[in-house]
């Protein structure tokens, strides 16, 4: 069974301890995850709880504070075929992600890390970061993470039985570790589904590519898998925080500061 660590979750402090976390620590973790279908056993706050328990337990160990996880974010793939999807615009959760930018670093934030648990974040994730990081030159540095490829390792466990990985034996190994209870363990064993992402030339939506709503194999999700994948996971973003904490710009300011700025700024 998981048991969190000790966080740094801002929403969970009053201000002027806030202030003193960020005079301490000027980089900010941003967890995103999802709210959508997971096929018929595992919830819909799969993406989140995994985005969420992460972050507390890296932040907690790395001495960085965490913004609270996003649960609505960008999920139009997964269609409305199987309730409980819940999904914002790509354009709407690219202007969410450089709205929060811009709050973070209008309020003394210097650095922002977005950790990210749900696939279907990532093209527009992308987007929303090449925004930030020229609209705020110099006032805030912004990066990410996707949990599911932090290495080569913790990338081969998620997409062992599927290369699209949702809702598959890697996120069901996590949920039984983090979050047994919200399974349903009598669904599990028919909640299989096969792959058919892989070696296509076009992409699809879920509703074309899964009867049930997964792809891959969660039937073979066990707890003791997922509490290894967990810790490697939680170690490499503990490593990948602490280098955050001190990384500059490669080139001083002075060689980049008075370049013009781009057209949308």
């Amino acid at each position: 069974m998981f048991a969190s660590s000790p966080s740094v979750c801002i929403e969970q402090l009053p201000w002027p301890k806030v202030k003193a976390l960020q005079e301490s620590c000027a980089l900010l973790v941003l967890p995103l995850g999802a709210t959508e279908q997971h096929g018929p056993a595992l919830p819909l706050n799969t993406d989140t709880v995994i985005a969420n328990a992460l972050c507390s337990a890296a932040c907690g160990l790395a001495g960085v504070p965490m913004a609270p996880v996003m649960p609505y974010t960008s999920s139009g793939g997964h269609t409305t075929k199987w309730p409980g999807t819940f999904s914002l615009t790509p354009k709407t959760f690219i202007d969410s992600l450089v709205q929060f930018a811009k709050w973070a670093e209008a309020t003394g934030w210097q650095k922002l890390y977005i950790v990210n648990a749900h696939a279907g974040n990532d093209a527009p994730m992308r987007v929303a970061v090449d925004q930030i990081r020229i609209e705020l030159m110099g006032r805030i540095q912004v990066g990410y993470l996707n949990t599911f490829f932090i290495n080569s390792e913790i990338e081969a466990h998620f997409t062992e039985d599927a290369a699209d990985l949702h809702a598959n034996k890697g996120e069901c190994d996590l949920m039984l570790y983090l979050a047994p209870d919200t399974i349903d363990q009598e669904a599990l064993a028919d909640a299989d589904d096969t792959d058919r992402t892989a070696d296509l030339v076009f992409t699809y939506p879920v509703s074309q590519t899964s009867l049930n709503g997964t792809t891959g194999k969660p039937s073979l999700g066990n707890a003791d898998d997922g509490k290894r994948l967990f810790n490697k996971m939680r170690d490499a973003l503990v490593d990948m925080l602490e280098r955050a904490k001190i990384e500059e710009p490669p080139l001083p300011r002075a060689e980049w500061a008075s370049a013009p700025k781009s057209f949308y700024c």
